[in-house]
């Protein structure tokens, strides 16, 4: 019994991989896609194959080319457009276009785009958060207790302006 949806009577063998190769590699990417994306699961076997499929040929390493499309939600999203919009070239006697396109099918069956727009836009929205939560917390003025001076309207009064700073002061710069 396939640990996946492929069986290899679905693909044909090439000079240097059987049919069962080319539906265990299916079987590995799909079952790496569905743990997301873990570390574990990808392996020298699954990383060599796949830095071969999919127009991916410029990682010199497996660190490398994980960390390029899987340390991140918006990494896996990338991973899964460029995926979806490789044009599986070549004959299947040849290369491993025919279980490229049964990957993109599944991986369009199973939705894998909006899984992952959706938490890509989620990891942005949070670290969004979290910056305007750092700047508020840094320059928003709060409304003043009785008989405290608000902290920005203090500094204004500290700071001299351009009215009412003596000359010698003022210095005049270029921007460009």
């Amino acid at each position: 019994m396939p640990k996946g949806p492929f069986l290899p009577s679905e693909f044909v063998p090439t000079q240097f991989s059987t049919a069962a190769d080319k539906a265990n590699f299916g079987n590995m990417l799909l079952h790496f896609l569905d743990a997301d994306c873990s570390r574990e699961l990808f392996t020298k076997r699954l990383y060599d194959r796949l830095s071969m499929t999919f127009g991916h040929i410029a990682h010199c390493d497996i660190e490398d080319f994980y960390s390029t499309w899987f340390t991140r939600d918006r990494h896996r999203l990338g991973f899964i457009q460029n995926l979806l919009r490789w044009p599986c070239h070549g004959d299947p006697k040849f290369t491993f276009s025919d279980v490229e396109q049964a990957i993109q099918r599944v991986v369009r069956e199973r939705n894998y785009l909006a899984r992952y727009e959706l938490r890509a836009a989620e990891a942005l929205r949070a670290a969004e958060i979290s910056e305007l939560q750092r700047l508020e917390a840094k320059y928003r003025v709060f409304p003043a207790t009785e008989g405290a001076t608000p902290p920005l309207e203090a500094m204004a009064r500290e700071t001299p302006t351009v009215e009412n700073a003596p000359s010698s002061s003022l210095i005049q710069m270029s921007l460009f």
